[in-house]
């Protein structure tokens, strides 16, 4: 089985947009900016042989206020400039219930079946609480990124982390241990 870390997207890979303290993914391609350090953080992990997954919440699909063009554009975006493995993105709102939205961890489990990934072996890495619980409740070790929006800790993180590339040491260093073991 291989290993993998789950990265959501907005606010932990790219920039997004806060306003009225609640964080907004980018409204266009161009508006598509890469955090600091991401594309070294998401390097370094896939050439120490983690597999990794994009699993992002993108309930402006379902609502009406972004395209899944528009939406489709930033993922393939993403997977040019880095080693991304694959993306799975729910379209749902919460009240559609759906399993794959997080903090429901269905976009996990579903990349696992497909990739053949040790999920008691893989993390996750995003900057809210949804991000956390989704990588909980899927048997991941889970990376809070510090500073995403204050919304309260509704899931205590395995870790935290100032950035992806700061998570990105934490993943490598807590790997070498778990293989070496």
């Amino acid at each position: 089985m291989r290993r993998g870390v789950f990265l959501d997207r907005d606010g932990t890979i790219n920039r997004a947009f806060l306003r009225d303290g609640k964080s907004y993914p980018p409204a266009s391609l161009d508006e598509f900016e890469l955090l600091p350090d991401a594309v070294t953080a998401i390097h370094r992990l896939h050439d120490a042989g983690l597999m990794t997954v994009v699993v992002t919440n993108q309930p402006d699909v379902a609502t009406g206020k972004q395209s899944r063009a528009v939406v489709d554009s930033m993922n393939e975006r993403l997977a040019a400039l880095v080693p991304i493995d694959t993306v799975r993105a729910c379209f749902h709102v919460e009240a559609d219930g759906c399993d794959c939205r997080k903090p429901k961890p269905g976009l996990l489990l579903e990349a696992a079946r497909e990739f053949d990934i040790d999920l008691k072996c893989s993390y996750m890495v995003g900057d809210r609480w949804r991000d956390i619980a989704a990588g909980q409740a899927a048997g991941c070790f889970s990376i809070l990124l510090d500073g995403g929006p204050d919304e309260g800790v509704a899931a205590a993180p395995d870790a935290v982390a100032g950035s992806l590339l700061a998570a990105t040491d934490i993943i490598l260093d807590l790997d070498r241990k778990r293989t070496a073991a």
